[in-house]
């Protein structure tokens, strides 16, 4: 370590997860953001009220093609919980959209997965 508790030589700054969200472990938007939810920032030029962060930044510029909130986690290096408090900033600011992902299909039912499994013993 260097002399300063907030600087570590080999991992760079560390800022608390806190910091980042001004305290917050939620937003005062209450839409469900889950890990597959898509996001993707307005085209619209937006008037918002937020003062943007560079964490906020940096998500509208990954943003530009719709990311899963799990993907903005890992290219940010942050965690999700903090990534969804950045993205409900964004959202009531409407700087971004989000949409859930496409439904998963049905699962096979049990008379499928044996007719498949009979015509693979077949080969």
């Amino acid at each position: 370590m260097t002399g300063h508790e907030w600087l570590d030589e080999e991992a760079g700054p560390i800022v608390r997860a806190f910091w980042l969200t001004g305290g917050r472990t939620e937003s005062g938007n209450r839409t469900d953001l889950d890990l597959m939810t898509l996001v993707v920032r307005t085209t619209e030029p937006v008037y918002g009220s937020l003062l943007l962060s560079p964490e906020h930044e940096a998500i509208l510029q990954l943003a530009h093609q719709p990311l899963t909130v799990a993907e903005l986690a890992s290219a940010l290096d942050l965690a999700v919980g903090v990534v969804r408090v950045l993205l409900g900033d964004l959202l009531t600011d409407r700087r971004i959209t989000v949409r859930a992902p496409s439904a998963v299909s049905r699962i096979p039912t049990t008379r499928i997965i044996e007719e498949v499994i009979h015509g693979l013993q077949a080969l």
